[in-house]
């Protein structure tokens, strides 16, 4: 891709008005524009990062048997009103205009326990049809009163949202534990150290649930949590206090702000009895389905992934999901044997599978090296007068620079 063409440019100044590190960073490099509070647009660069993060989510997902499906975003009242959750504060509401000669309203949907439920009394009738598990990758949208930190608190969000069915509470139980491990394998794949925390089950469990936090200064949570085990409440819960023994292992509690990227419930009957979902035992008798529900936030991933990985300069995107792998860099000024140069080794490498973003524009160098540091890219190639035959390429996480041939960049970035 050639920044030439690019449809979103970055621009000279701090946005006005923002406060969230994830915010300023990514209108600046223009990832994404604000329409309103707690609304974006996922400019192209944005949507790259956006969808590999979705495929890294995708691919974990499907390892543990769990199907994608695509469920609706207007979601009737009869829905939420089976389990008393059509009067909540959180959820936008419509209905149809008055010239339908229909009264029907809706509710934008924030979550999906009611409208899978339903779905499941379809095609759930017999233990045989159990356990299975369905997931999907959508638009949610929430009526946050006070929409902040960018990404990390919206009104309209992307979300994964897991939901599974089984005959018994071991088999659920299993299966709850397998999602904290994939969740666990996301996690570790964009380089998100995150701790699985106890939480309160709410109106859903009288067991404790468990978060996913990433400790961080720019968090809306309280963790305590060891600083020798994987022992961590959340703070609404939490037994233990600061320099208290850890009533795991005895080491000491510390506590930290964090980041909620994921959270598992178990839900047990509450969604399957409101619904009348139940299933034939092997001996012919009846009961109920049990359920868990899962969700993990691709759009508050990206934001907490510019809230951890960034310096003075800009972004430093994990290699993961970092939009393309190599920033080159044409610093050919008048010098025409160098702008052909830059333009051979966008061709090969473009050739050879390698994801390129191409700087060919007529502008500065300090200007494009200053793009290049925001933008965060993985690598940075820089043609020359100066690296003559030779290219200068840059981790963007490193201080490191090394001239290599134009034949070594490919192996090196690969």
């Amino acid at each position: 891709m050639r920044i030439s063409k690019l449809f979103s440019k970055t621009s000279k100044n701090w946005p006005a008005g923002e406060e969230a590190t994830n915010a300023k960073l990514l209108i600046k490099a223009g990832y994404i524009r604000k329409s309103s509070a707690g609304v974006y647009s996922y400019l192209p660069l944005g949507w790259r990062v956006l969808n590999k993060i979705n495929d890294i989510i995708r691919e974990e997902m499907n390892s543990i048997g769990a199907q994608e499906l695509l469920m609706p975003t207007l979601v009737a009242k009869d829905y939420w009103a089976k389990t008393d959750r059509w009067e909540v504060d959180i959820a936008f509401k419509t209905k149809l205009p008055e010239t339908s000669h229909q009264s029907t309203e809706f509710g934008l949907g924030w979550t999906h326990e009611e409208v899978v439920t339903d779905l499941a009394t379809d095609f759930i009738s017999s233990y045989q049809d159990l356990p299975t598990a369905v997931y999907q990758i959508q638009n949610k949208f929430r009526a946050e009163a006070r929409a902040k930190n960018g990404l990390l608190r919206g009104r309209e969000f992307l979300m994964k949202d897991l939901y599974s069915f089984h005959a018994n509470k071991e088999d659920l139980d299993n299966y709850y534990q397998t999602v904290i491990e994939a969740y666990k394998k996301i996690l570790q794949r964009l380089d998100l150290n995150a701790k699985v925390v106890e939480a309160a089950g709410g109106a859903f469990t009288k067991e404790y649930t468990h978060e996913f936090q990433v400790l961080d200064p720019s968090g809306e949570d309280d963790v305590f949590y060891c600083d020798k085990c994987d022992f961590a409440q959340n703070k609404e819960i939490a037994k233990v206090g600061i320099g208290d023994k850890c009533p795991a292992c005895g080491g000491e509690i510390k506590e930290s702000s964090g980041i909620e990227v994921a959270n598992v419930f178990k839900l047990g009957t509450r969604f399957s009895d409101a619904f009348n979902l139940k299933f034939k035992d092997k001996d012919g008798s009846e009961q109920a389905v049990l359920m868990g529900s899962y969700g993990i936030g691709p759009s508050r991933l990206m934001g907490t992934l510019v809230e951890a990985y960034n310096d003075e300069r800009g972004i430093i995107w994990p290699e993961s999901v970092s939009p393309y792998k190599v920033h080159l860099v044409s610093l050919a000024g008048d010098n025409n044997m160098v702008a052909k140069s830059a333009e051979k080794i966008y061709t090969n490498l473009d050739k050879s599978g390698v994801e390129v973003l191409f700087d060919d524009r007529d502008i500065s160098a300090g200007h494009k090296l200053a793009d290049a540091d925001l933008l965060g890219l993985t690598w940075r190639a820089v043609v020359s007068e100066k690296t003559g035959n030779k290219i200068e390429l840059k981790q963007r996480s490193k201080p490191e620079i090394k001239l290599v041939s134009y034949e070594e960049v490919a192996k090196l970035v690969k």
